[in-house]
């Protein structure tokens, strides 16, 4: 039986206390907690928030959640919150969850009370499909809870994976991430760094001198710029926590809510007619000449403007999203300012995943080609690059949605294959009337072919020569790929912005199932 209630206080007076528990909640810890947060160069949980979202849109849940573990002391220190404040809000108009570990309270840990809180926002974000967004800055588990702690990082990554193409999961690293708190970030789709006060790493500084010797620091170890250049871990990297929350709500307004809507349209000043014959000077006609393909995409892409991911890691590749004619679309594109733009291991993972995230999303593919091949060398075999490789071509064989691809220039060999060709699945491919799609380079090509006619010559080199000219006029001239239905349309590079805005309008519908299986088996 629940006891009479012996209180005498007035409605007023309890609403009185509501407001001043409330207001406490919202200080936290107090102002000396609030200080050494933002001496070591960082906002608070709640000052990370009011970033993130449309002014006073936010909403929390389970703010007067306390822990009930005991031991070790924790029995006297209950504080509101549980070191996480959970909730949701409105960015740019459009409905997205949050959770955000604030490191004033336990230095960020993840206890039971902690985990529940985020599996409850993440089951919420999940039913009502709307983004979520993880605001990590913790210690990692809470030691003194045990196992119960770990458990929680379980039920995270179950959740992670539920959510995965259902709606977009984003990560801010805005402090530390390590142990097992490191693969729920890894587990989403997009992940943020700010350096100089965010590390990743599953086992930290001291753990690595203790195994292998090796000194070396937490930014070292896993920084933003090292995740951001040699890992791969992060998508983008920034100098403060303003940009880097400014970003992700720009990126928010490229995803769509959930997998069963189309990404957001807006209307574009910039007219769907404009030509880009600008082109024909960017882009050098000599094949082994290199140049910027983001000059490239900034003329085709409304107003110029688009945000590249991993723009540091696998550079020979650019994944960007942006807009044409309003319509968000993702763009693939092999940078022959960078390693000749060859695809090697990690381009290819790079673009992969970009391309199964577009299709998960609904995010039309254009592919933009000017591709020399595979990098070769033992470092890249013995590396596996031809299961990486796979991986992107697993991506674009699986993606049902619309898929244009433009050919600039070079399309050698296998690569040519691999960056969405029709033979696995483009709807249109266009090519610029300078292209060359071939097995090979046509000097490699002469070699081969013509290796005992040159090496029989009087002269090999006038010989090779000849032969040169003759495989290109024969197999290499811009229109052998279009005569035998491997290219739609050769078109003018002033319209290329034209043709993929009316290209894309006309795809808009697309239908086209996948076979009925419980998933593939893509290359690992």
């Amino acid at each position: 039986m629940t006891p009479p209630q012996t209180a005498t206080a007035t409605a007023h007076e309890r609403t009185a206390e509501l407001t001043a528990l409330r207001a406490g909640i919202l200080q936290g810890p107090g102002d000396k907690a609030t200080a050494a947060q933002h001496a070591r160069g960082k906002l608070t949980a709640r000052e990370r928030i009011d970033l993130l979202f449309d002014k006073g849109t936010f909403t929390e849940v389970e703010g007067f959640r306390r822990h009930r573990a005991t031991g070790f002391g924790l029995e006297h220190k209950k504080p509101h919150t549980d070191g996480v404040v959970t909730g949701w809000g409105q960015v740019h108009g459009r409905t997205v969850f949050v959770y955000a570990h604030d490191f004033r309270i336990f230095g960020g840990a993840l206890g039971e009370a902690h985990a529940q809180k985020i599996h409850k926002i993440m089951d919420m974000a999940e039913a009502a499909g709307a983004p979520i967004v993880g605001l990590c800055d913790g210690a990692g588990a809470r030691i003194q809870e045990g196992v119960t702690a770990l458990a929680g990082y379980g039920g995270i990554f179950r959740r992670n994976v539920r959510c995965s193409g259902v709606i977009p999961q984003i990560s801010a690293v805005m402090g530390p991430c390590a142990g097992g708190a490191a693969y729920s970030p890894a587990l989403t789709d997009f992940v943020f760094m700010v350096r100089g006060t965010s590390q990743m790493f599953i086992t930290g500084p001291d753990v690595v001198q203790a195994v292998t010797g090796e000194e070396i620091t937490q930014d070292g170890l896993g920084g933003a710029d090292v995740h951001a250049t040699t890992s791969g871990v992060a998508a983008f990297s920034h100098d403060d926590e303003e940009s880097c929350l400014e970003d992700i709500r720009y990126l928010l307004s490229l995803l769509p809510s959930n997998n069963r809507e189309l990404p957001p349209s807006v209307p574009s000043g910039d007219s769907p007619e404009r030509r880009t014959d600008s082109l024909l000077d960017l882009v050098p006609a000599d094949p082994n000449r290199s140049y910027d393909m983001r000059a490239v995409i900034e003329e085709i892409v409304d107003d110029g403007d688009y945000v590249e991911v991993h723009e540091r890691w696998a550079t020979n590749v650019l994944c960007c999203l942006a807009r044409l004619d309003g319509q968000v679309v993702g763009i693939v594109a092999n940078q022959p300012s960078s390693l000749a733009g060859v695809l090697d291991i990690h381009a290819s993972e790079k673009a992969a995943r970009f391309v199964q995230t577009c299709d998960a999303f609904s995010i039309p593919l254009v592919t933009l080609v000017d591709v020399p091949g595979f990098l070769p060398g033992v470092d890249q075999e013995h590396g596996g690059v031809i299961r990486h490789g796979a991986k992107l071509l697993y991506a674009y064989c699986n993606a049902t949605v619309p898929r244009v691809q433009v050919i600039l220039r070079k399309a050698y060999g296998g690569a040519y294959i691999v960056m969405d060709s029709r033979s696995i699945g483009a709807d249109l491919s266009f090519a610029w009337p300078g292209n060359e799609i071939a097995v090979m380079g046509a000097e490699g090509a002469a070699n081969v072919v013509f290796r005992r006619e040159i090496s029989a010559s009087d002269d090999p080199e006038a010989t090779r020569a000849q032969k040169i000219k003759e495989y290109q006029a024969e197999l290499m001239h811009p229109y052998y790929a279009a005569e035998r239905g491997l290219v739609d349309d050769v078109i003018d590079p002033g319209e290329t912005r034209i043709r993929l805005i009316t290209a894309l309008e006309m795809l808009r519908a697309k239908h086209a199932p996948l076979p009925g299986r419980k998933h593939g088996n893509q290359p690992q």
